[in-house]
């Protein structure tokens, strides 16, 4: 079958055995996310990270082929199998592995497989979970102080193989740490084994669950009770065991688990478009970032004579982000482009608005001390006589335009987009721990989806926000000082800082 699809193509194409890293989708190589970006076909399995598949290319094909350690959707020959028929079609296929393909991935067998037939394939390693777990829970493998050496041991061998293949005397001293991958079933017989060859049963040692994301959960003990306090947490499925006296800096070197947004599932209702942001600075602080779209933006066809109205004009007021992009479609569609802007100057509303206006090349002469509308209309410099375009939602508030008309100024308003209800499977807030707001249009859009009793805690961008939110009858719970994404996420830290402070007092 394989021949016949391979002199049907005519050349094969390339497998890429691409580890997807322990988890963090930041820790993706840049290798892998090429591989990713460029794959016909991707093959993924169960412990790829669901957000590297956001790298995938539209029209590419996607098979998961996920294995558990009773539970499997292909055996191991069939993936095999698979990888190669595809190849021999002429695809360039990404077999999207997690961990490091060549560290217990079997990403040797698969290669060996295709070599056998005579198809090309390509490593490109990956972040291993046998170093990355243990850093994220604080513990390094090696420390000049206790350890110069570790050792990487699967916890879950062959079923098939007649005897075990593990030399139990020579892992309990053949290294000073030990670090143990897929263990957890097997951990009652790892701990006893290593104490019935020589190590000490006071040895530490810690299991650690979906280490590098914001489910990890850290067990730490000793050899003598750390199979009894893992079944008594609770821990399932990924774990990995690490043994040693490394264990013990975990103490002093927690950094990830210790954070203030550690483990909290935060509802991001940004635009599609915008919600990567925000999402990336919430991973970043340990929480888990829940995309829920609330709004798109559509844009608007361009009034008439659009140029020659820009280029009349004193300055150019933008209040966000998207006011910029809508109106560089707009000249686009008239066959103009970021030159018709002219020579007036450029006012933003703020430094999120400003940085979008940076990244097209734009100098900005004015942003105020605070970024609402009321500040920006006092703060802004001898309005008077002059001709302010203001590209802007079509619902926008009136605020800017009434207050800068008031002070003398001439202004001319430039519809560039609508926002739009976005539709979508809407998530079960039982699993949120806080709703985040970044405009009014989705704290409504918001409320039409969710009518009743809001369990969850309510943070906002700023105070017109946090007003539309107690108009719906909501809390509003948390505002951002600083009226940008940054200054969300650093409020979000505050309130929940202040309430594990108020825990332990």
């Amino acid at each position: 079958m394989m021949t016949e699809s391979l002199t049907a193509a005519g050349q094969p194409g390339m497998v890429f055995l691409v580890g997807a890293g322990p988890g963090d989708p930041g820790l993706l190589t840049r290798a892998g996310a090429e591989a990713l970006a460029h794959a016909d076909v991707v093959v993924y399995d169960r412990l790829a990270s669901p957000e590297l598949l956001a790298l995938v290319r539209d029209d590419a094909e996607m098979v998961y082929v996920g294995k558990a350690s009773a539970q499997h959707t292909r055996t191991q020959d069939e993936i095999n199998t698979l990888l190669a028929e595809l190849a021999a079609q002429g695809k360039q296929v990404c077999r999207l592995k997690g961990g490091d393909p060549l560290v217990f991935g079997r990403g040797g067998e698969e290669a060996a497989f295709l070599h056998a037939h005579g198809l090309p394939f390509t490593f490109i390693p990956g972040v291993t979970s046998a170093i990355a777990v243990p850093a994220y829970a604080g513990i390094p493998v090696t420390d000049r102080r206790c350890a110069s050496s570790f050792a990487v041991i699967t916890g879950h061998e062959d079923p098939t193989k007649p005897e075990t293949a593990l030399d139990w005397a020579g892992i309990a001293h053949g290294a000073d740490t030990l670090v143990f991958l897929m263990g957890l079933a097997n951990l009652p017989t790892i701990a006893a084994q290593l104490v019935a060859h020589g190590r000490p049963a006071t040895t530490p040692a810690a299991a650690i669950q979906d280490g590098t994301t914001p489910r990890q959960r850290v067990v730490t003990g000793t050899l003598a009770n750390i199979a009894e306090k893992v079944t008594d947490a609770g821990l399932t499925s990924p774990v990995i065991t690490v043994v040693g006296d490394v264990v013990a800096l975990r103490e002093t070197l927690a950094w990830y688990d210790v954070q203030p947004l550690f483990g909290k599932r935060v509802l991001v209702t940004r635009t599609r478009e915008q919600a990567s942001a925000l999402s990336r600075l919430l991973a970043a602080a340990g929480a888990e970032p829940v995309e829920f779209p609330l709004i798109r933006i559509v844009p608007l066809p361009p009034p008439a004579h659009l140029p020659t109205h820009l280029a009349h004009a004193d300055w150019l007021v933008f209040t966000s982000p998207n006011t910029i992009t809508a109106l560089l479609k707009q000249l686009t569609t008239v066959n103009k482009d970021i030159r018709a802007l002219g020579a007036a100057k450029i006012a933003a509303i703020g430094p999120g608005t400003a940085d979008s206006l940076h990244l097209h090349g734009l100098h900005v002469d004015f942003i105020p001390s605070r970024y609402v509308a009321e500040c920006f209309a006092a703060e802004f410099p001898d309005p008077a006589g002059r001709h302010l375009i203001i590209p802007r939602a079509e619902d926008a508030r009136e605020v800017l335009p009434e207050m800068l008309s008031a002070r003398g100024a001439h202004i001319e308003e430039v519809p560039v987009y609508r926002t739009e209800a976005a539709e979508g499977d809407a998530p079960d807030l039982r699993d949120i721990d806080v709703i985040t707001f970044a405009s009014s249009s989705a704290v409504h859009n918001f409320r039409r989806r969710y009518p009743g009793d809001v369990r969850p805690a309510i943070a906002c961008i700023g105070p017109i926000t946090a007003a539309t939110i107690r108009e719906h009858g909501l809390r509003d719970d948390i505002v951002a000082a600083d009226y940008t994404i940054p200054g969300l996420v650093a409020a979000l830290e505050l309130y929940y800082r202040e309430q594990q402070n108020h825990k332990t007092r």
